[in-house]
């Protein structure tokens, strides 16, 4: 007996493999999957500027991390919230600092480094985790800083808007089809926006990821994790405690539902013994 709905996941043209540098980028699911794939052993960089959950603010961090353009003193923000720490629009609060200067320092060393490893990976993956945006001053922001919320204005992106936001990152970073794209919509749910919205955002996002994906078959692939969770892990102890994220179960098993897509067997024992050297470093001895 099948005691829940499987869900079909479209065969890869080509796996992953070990010696490949991966980047991934987007919402918190990409940092989950993204720290069990170091765990894998797999090259993989997670989330250079911090986490990002829109399609634009996506976009505009991989055109940075291929221009390479340093941050500059007009980018640098200071937070609000009474913080006197530095920061950007572009970045997590994370690379948050005292005084500018320590914030490009920061912030431009980071990229460097995140420019370099870009220019030699081989497969991005991106979560989308919603289409809604905050926009200041005509410009979608990555982060808000903790400033007033009068500063800014939030709307939804449109099926069209993402489609050629999508549309563009395939066009401007797949280096002619040599470097593959996965994209996945992140199965987090966005419950500020009421179940209903949560639902239109994500809708959004992926009728504008499936055409995407159809008009760009030979470098463009989507992996369901979405769907795994709403199909295969229909039950709230899939979700953490506050009922919106994945447990750590649940994120488990939607990788391994990834791995065995993307990996070759003979490579998933290769991940699996590095994945029990990670587990056994963390052992400490009690004295």
């Amino acid at each position: 007996m099948q005691f829940f709905t499987p869900v079909a996941i479209p065969s890869p043209r080509s796996g992953i493999s070990p010696g490949e540098k991966i980047l991934v980028i987007g919402s918190c699911f990409s940092d989950s999957v993204g720290e069990r794939m170091k765990r894998s052993g797999l090259q993989v960089l997670v989330n250079p500027f911090g986490t990002l959950y829109n399609p634009v603010s996506i976009s505009n961090s991989l055109f940075r991390l291929k221009s390479a353009v340093p941050f500059r003193e007009t980018e640098c923000i200071g937070m609000g919230a009474g913080s006197d720490l530095i920061c950007s629009f572009s970045h997590h609060t994370s690379f948050a600092r005292p005084t500018v200067e320590e914030f490009l320092q920061v912030a431009n060393s980071a990229l460097s480094e995140a420019s370099a490893f870009f220019s030699e990976c081989t497969t991005v993956i991106i979560t989308l985790g919603t289409a809604w945006c905050f926009w200041r001053e005509g410009e979608v922001v990555s982060n808000c800083l903790k400033r007033n919320a009068a500063e800014f204005e939030r709307k939804i992106l449109s099926v069209d808007n993402v489609k050629a936001v999508l549309g563009g990152i395939v066009k401007g970073i797949s280096d002619g089809g040599k470097r593959r794209i996965i994209f996945t919509v992140s199965p987090v749910r966005h419950m500020a926006d009421s179940a209903h919205g949560n639902q239109i955002s994500k809708s959004t996002l992926l009728l504008a990821v499936d055409s995407v994906v159809r008009e760009n078959p030979t470098c463009v692939g989507y992996f369901p994790s979405y769907e795994i969770m709403m199909d295969e892990l229909r039950d709230y102890r899939f979700y953490d405690s506050d009922m919106v994220h994945p447990s750590d179960v649940a994120v488990d098993y939607i990788w391994e539902k990834f791995r065995e897509s993307y990996v070759t067997p003979s490579d998933i024992e290769k991940m699996k013994e590095a994945e029990r050297t990670w587990r056994r470093s963390r052992h400490r001895p009690i004295h």
